[in-house]
């Protein structure tokens, strides 16, 4: 383990998808990830925060474990998920230091957007 890797962090997450091909026009058209692909049904994801991929093998999963990723502008974020295709499942709603939303990627995997704005 290097020094910059902190022992028994959250080091990446992996998302079970139905397609690599549409899972990386969602969240590239949506937030502009980019990709590095490992066959054809595997495809990771990195300079996001956490390094994490996307797996056809595996099947979504619904609900939880939550990644919530961030934006100070959330209004936006919201018509750019919508406008990639994405489905609002909780829309803006404020909790105690800030909102967020629910999304649905086009796999049914929920994901969350929060702002302190």
């Amino acid at each position: 383990m290097t020094a910059s890797l902190p022992e028994m962090g959250i080091h990446y997450v992996e998302l079970g998808v139905q397609g690599i091909p549409e899972t990386k026009r969602f969240y590239g058209e949506a937030f502009g990830w980019e990709f590095t692909d490992y066959g054809p049904t595997y495809s990771s994801f990195s300079s996001t925060g956490l390094d994490g991929g996307f797996d056809a093998d595996n099947k979504p999963l619904i609900g939880k474990p939550l990644v919530i990723l961030y934006s100070a502008k959330l209004e936006e974020a919201q018509t750019r998920v919508e406008k990639a295709g994405g489905k609002i499942v909780k829309p803006i709603f404020s909790f105690p230091g800030g909102r967020r939303f629910h999304f649905a990627d086009p796999s049914g995997n929920e994901l969350a957007i929060w702002s302190d704005q």
